[in-house]
């Protein structure tokens, strides 16, 4: 147990160091709606005694279906820490970034409040896939005992420009043939399938796990499967690849720009050195780290602190108009073992659950730490920062 002396000097190493946390969640503090046990005791060992976090924390998840403040709400409440939504970075949350698609007439997919949570990310015409639905009734043939007789005399909806998707879907057969038939017409999906290869309308995708832990002993199917379904109907229909302009959620380096920024941010604007990034899942918490200390090395070494955001598709960029300040010098990935990853099942070539996007590199894949869980987890950051602090002295 730490005593009060060792927080103090905690306290002391965070002013000078300037250490960052970031939590990942599923897997590593919950499972479902419950909260792993040592998750309690490890918050416990990062709180001071007027209940404030010793370092900056920042709880980075794949998660979209929900807001912000709805995901602080939900952890303060299982974790019996107050956590404010600045806090928490969802897998969409760096859409408000990309502000060159918050006045396209953009369609919706995922669970959850989505044109809310669109609205404020900053997107101002926002159509669902059930009112998609609605207009065009006799597009949706899933369910054939409900088949529509005729088409619905509502107001035809605007063209769509762009795809947003937040998560899977509850209607996974639904939301395939309707985001097919918007992806095939350009955006007009009352009319028949094009001919010619019209260039494909922009596509966001948010969460890229294939899947993720929850209650059940083993892991449940996550938005990146979904994607999957969605790539291989568009492949065969088409003989084409299907393209994104962004994917956003660990492990993009978008997200963990956005998420150093949130650091930044609670640390009175002062730059923070070392960001610890805890997960439970190597293609995706371990690798976005470990790219991440890369592209921290790599600015540090070109000797500049700004960068252009941009996040990264099949040969197309996003480029991101507000200029965040990457400055910390290294982030260090921490693996546990109470979620996804299962060190009886090693990542090959041939079994690779990462994005179809992402790059199979052996070296992103190994974690700086492997750790039990959580608390052990806090056990070896607390560790560090207090050894260095008596090296500095």
């Amino acid at each position: 147990m730490w005593c009060r002396g060792a927080l103090q000097t905690v306290r002391t190493v965070s002013s000078i160091r300037q250490a960052g946390v970031l939590f990942d969640v599923d897997g590593v503090l919950l499972r479902g709606g419950s909260v792993i046990p040592a998750a309690q005791r490890a918050f416990r060992k990062l709180l001071d005694q007027n209940n404030n976090f010793l370092f900056p924390v920042v709880f980075v998840t794949n998660a979209g279906s929900c807001q912000r403040h709805d995901k602080a709400q939900q952890l303060s409440h299982l974790l019996d820490v107050q956590i404010s939504p600045d806090q928490v970075v969802l897998s969409h949350s760096p859409l408000q970034l990309l502000t060159a698609f918050h006045d396209k007439t953009v369609l919706v997919s995922g669970q959850g409040p989505l044109a809310a949570i669109a609205n404020t990310l900053g997107f101002q015409q926002v159509v669902s896939v059930d009112q998609l639905r609605e207009h065009h009734p006799m597009l949706d043939m899933v369910e054939h005992n409900k088949r529509p007789s005729q088409s619905s005399p509502l107001q035809t909806l605007p063209k769509i420009e762009a795809i947003i998707l937040f998560g899977e879907p509850i209607r996974w057969e639904t939301n395939l043939q309707l985001l097919i038939d918007v992806l095939l017409t350009n955006g007009s999906p009352g009319s028949a399938y094009g001919q010619a290869a019209a260039p494909q309308l922009p596509v966001l995708a948010c969460n890229i796990d294939l899947t993720w832990m929850a209650e059940a002993p083993s892991p449940r199917f996550g938005h990146g499967m979904f994607l999957l379904c969605l790539e291989a109907a568009y492949r065969k229909l088409t003989g084409r690849e299907l393209q994104y302009q962004a994917l956003l959620g660990k492990p993009s380096l978008l997200t963990y720009q956005y998420a150093e920024h949130q650091l930044t941010r609670q640390n009175h604007h002062h730059k923070v050195t070392t960001i610890y990034a805890i997960g439970d899942n190597l293609v995706t918490d371990v690798y976005g780290a470990n790219q991440y200390n890369r592209f921290l090395s790599q600015q540090h070494a070109a000797t500049t602190t700004t960068t252009k955001l941009v996040a990264r598709g099949t040969g197309s960029q996003v480029t991101v108009e507000e200029q965040l300040v990457s400055a910390a010098a290294q982030c260090r990935s921490i693996l546990v073992c109470t979620g996804v990853y299962d060190p009886a099942s090693p990542v090959t070539e041939t079994v690779f659950q990462g994005h179809r996007d992402l790059l199979l590199e052996p070296g992103l894949l190994e974690p700086d730490h492997l750790v039990e869980d959580v608390e052990a987890a806090v056990d070896l950051l607390l560790q560090h920062e207090t050894s260095d602090l008596t090296h500095e002295l």
